[in-house]
């Protein structure tokens, strides 16, 4: 049992071997897809804030997908449909927008986006 107890201390005292093993903090990353991603800067504004709140209010607070009524608006997503990449009128369009929960977007949504569904 002495051995187990000496072993805790010998492992935390070991070096990272790899400088990227430490994860980039969410408000770093953030700022480095703001810097290049110009259109990100969008989502910021007052303009849009007015455009995500008559979405949420439109489609009842519920999930296009899974139809899950959410009152807590900061688990709701206003999803661009057809992913504008930047266009302006496809951003503002009211019409391509769909309220998604923050599960259904980053799961569901993200893998279609990702496998080129769009």
């Amino acid at each position: 049992m002495g051995r187990l107890k000496a072993l805790p201390a010998r492992l935390s005292a070991l070096p990272p071997r790899l400088a990227a093993s430490v994860p980039m903090d969410e408000a770093e990353r953030s700022r480095q897809r703001d810097a290049s991603q110009s259109w990100r800067k969008l989502y910021k504004t007052a303009r849009w804030q007015r455009l995500r709140w008559s979405v949420l209010v439109r489609d009842l607070f519920t999930c296009r997908r899974c139809r899950r009524v959410e009152a807590i608006t900061s688990l709701l997503v206003a999803d661009h449909i057809k992913p504008h990449r930047g266009n302006e009128v496809l951003f503002w369009d009211e019409g391509n927008l769909q309220v998604l929960c923050a599960t259904c977007h980053n799961r569901w949504k993200q893998q279609q986006e990702k496998a080129g569904w769009y």
